[in-house]
């Protein structure tokens, strides 16, 4: 029998041990218990490995259904993988530092049960999922709900869209999202495949950009999304700067995970029978980066799952040195390019990008100095009985320290971080450590920086949300204050009708019988003026205006005027032009730059409320409703893409 050989390790970092320890009996249990999950929840990964092998973002909520049925044992053994971050309420509390913020650390591993499972969970769900006793669940998710972190629909718990507030203030201390993302965007572009920007968390690697293709057959992986680094066309490049402990902490991983179960945005690998491992493929992976090394680029041929194939190009630090500050790839499909044609063919062009960001980094001027921010924390002044008997204050002020970074301000001192937040110092240092020992923050010195972990709360499902999405808890609670229909809609690309997006019914016998997707007539509909208002060409394109009822303006004109009055106003009023009997008001939605990119309304029989009611009653109603999914908005769509439909 020829000798086993030892896998060989790019110079400067560890080699990889021989042989395998056996792993401690705690390990052992929990592999053991991966096991009976995957078995549990077999089906469920079946599907979700099928349908990302398809490419299509239904075969990720497919796995992430299987998962969500069939992982929960593992809570536990998720824990194994610490670069997954996924780290369990009582798991993460054995061996930390006497100072943590108990509660906080509970709050975190709540937040991440809800981020693995798509964004949604109930009460009784996440209970079992955390390991947490019921009634620490009731008040951690009291406590978020009264943050805006989650909101509650019946017995289940949502993630809420200014819960990426926690992720933007990494992704803004970073600043390689807004200096780089326009690149990789021109570059998707160009190509017409799907681009993606990434960071180094630990052993894996996380997105913070993805400029994907609309087709049948598209990227599912989403920003925040955490990969093991040997299973993607960035990580060897990451790993040519692992240092001796980082490819310990990398083999211990392998050894604990060898399926990927800690990593719920990739299939798990499969393997035959009860075996567990191939140590081909870890030497495979220390190939792979002793040639990311020579070559300074890396493939993936196929090896999170058939048929996707991706090119990386390191993205480097200007100054000495020049570390990899993130990886630029191209991604794509057997069926569209091959591993060769990747190289041969769109390697040049992506090289051509990734210098062109490098120019970037190098030219860019540091961020405008602004005053820094103080008193993020005011709420802490309200008193219990206005927070409620279930607010758990030491689980806000924990996650108000995170908000306390951004732009201008990666790194910050205890005394900074004490200033922002208007925490005391003991209180910061606190969330401080435990941030550390969960591994969100880093210290260095007397400073504190974000890690790319903090993507891990709420960031991947939150950062595929819709404008209808946001808009729909919103809509629903606007409907129970006023009790008549409410309605999201936006323009048409003609900029001659208008389509509903999201709406919410009342419960009454006579009531306006909408549905969503409906399209109507902008210039006789008070959602549609309000669009018209700020449209850059109003109501001038359009080539006639049709006598709908015999109120119905039918004159540019005279139309012209009112749009006038609408902008100035802030709201349009239709009276029985669309319909008899039928009146509606309406306000505009304005994304983050001012622009209208939808309108709320509400409508009712002419009966229930003369015009002025509805400028008195409704009108301040509809506005406060606006500004609240106006602030979801811009959160989400701080860096990402929020589709308007």
């Amino acid at each position: 029998m020829p000798a086993k050989r030892t896998p060989e390790t790019p110079e400067g970092s560890a080699p990889p041990a021989a042989e395998k320890e056996p792993p401690p009996v705690g390990k052992t249990t929990a592999s053991a218990a991966r096991r009976d999950d995957r078995a549990a929840g077999a089906a469920g990964s079946g599907a979700g490995t099928a349908g990302s092998a398809a490419g299509s973002t239904a075969g990720t909520a497919a796995r992430t259904a299987g998962s969500a049925a069939g992982s929960r044992v593992g809570t536990a053994a998720r824990t194994v993988g610490s670069a997954a971050g996924s780290t369990g309420g009582a798991t993460a509390e054995r061996g930390a530092p006497a100072e943590v913020v108990t509660p906080l650390i509970r709050g975190i591993a709540v937040l991440r049960e809800l981020t693995e499972v798509g964004g949604t969970l109930s009460l009784s769900g996440l209970e079992r999922a955390s390991g947490l006793a019921r009634s620490t669940v009731d008040r951690i998710t009291a406590t978020l709900a009264r943050m805006g972190y989650v909101r509650f629909d019946g017995r289940d718990v949502h993630l809420s869209p200014r819960l990426m507030e926690l992720g933007n203030a990494y992704m803004s201390a970073l600043r390689l999202p807004a200096l780089l993302s326009p690149h990789a965007d021109a570059l998707a572009d160009e190509l017409d495949e799907s681009v993606s920007l990434a960071v180094a968390d630990r052993d894996g690697i996380r997105f913070i950009h993805q400029a994907t293709r609309r087709r049948a057959m598209s990227l599912s992986f989403r920003i925040g999304d955490l990969l093991p680094a040997e299973r993607t066309a960035p990580g060897p490049l990451f790993a040519t700067q692992w240092t001796a402990a980082d490819w310990q902490r990398w083999r211990e991983r392998r050894a604990a995970d060898p399926r990927d179960l800690s990593f719920t945005a990739v299939p798990p690998r499969t393997y035959e029978g009860d075996y567990e491992g191939d140590p081909e493929d870890d030497e495979r992976f220390v190939h792979r980066t002793r040639e990311a090394s020579t070559h300074g680029w890396s493939l993936d041929d196929q090896l999170i799952e058939p048929g996707l194939v991706a090119i990386s190009v390191p993205v480097r630090s200007p100054g000495p040195g020049g570390r990899i500050a993130s990886v630029a790839s191209v991604v794509s499909h057997t069926s569209r390019h091959t591993a060769r044609d990747l190289r041969t063919t769109l390697l040049p062009r992506l090289r051509s990008a990734v210098r062109a960001m490098e120019r970037e980094l190098h030219t860019a001027p540091p961020p405008e100095p602004g005053p820094p921010p103080s008193d993020l924390a005011l709420w802490t002044g309200a008193s219990k009985q206005q927070l409620g008997r279930e607010f758990i204050e030491s689980l806000a002020r924990g996650l108000t320290v995170l908000t306390a970074f951004g732009e201008g301000r990666p790194e910050l001192t205890l005394t900074e971080v004490s200033q922002a937040t208007g925490l005391a110092r003991a209180t910061a240092r606190r969330a401080l450590i435990t941030y550390e020992h969960l591994g969100l923050v880093t210290a260095a010195g007397r400073t504190f920086t974000l890690t790319p972990r903090v993507l891990s709360l709420g960031f991947p499902p939150l950062s595929r949300t819709s404008l209808p999405e946001i808009a729909q808890p919103h809509l629903a609670d606007l409907t129970s204050r006023i009790h008549e229909s409410t309605s999201l809609a936006v323009l048409s690309d003609s900029g001659e009708e208008i389509q509903y997006t999201a709406r919410v019914a009342t419960a009454r016998v006579m009531s306006v019988n909408i549905t969503v997707g409906t399209r109507l007539p902008a210039y006789a509909t008070a959602l549609g003026r309000v669009l018209l208002a700020d449209a850059s060409e109003g109501i001038r394109g359009a080539k006639e205006l049709p006598a709908l009822t015999a109120h119905t303006i039918t004159d540019k004109h005279t139309l012209e005027g009112v749009l006038t009055s609408v902008r100035a106003q802030g709201y349009a009023l239709v009276d029985e032009e669309l319909e008899e009997g039928l009146r509606s008001i309406a306000v505009p939605i304005r994304d983050g730059s001012g622009r209208v990119v939808a309108a709320l309304n509400t409508a009712m029989h002419a009966s229930r409320r003369t015009p002025r009611e509805c400028v008195t009653d409704l009108v301040p109603e509809l506005t406060a409703t606006a500004a609240r999914i106006q602030t979801d908005l811009h959160t989400a769509a701080r860096f990402t893409h929020v589709p308007l439909t």
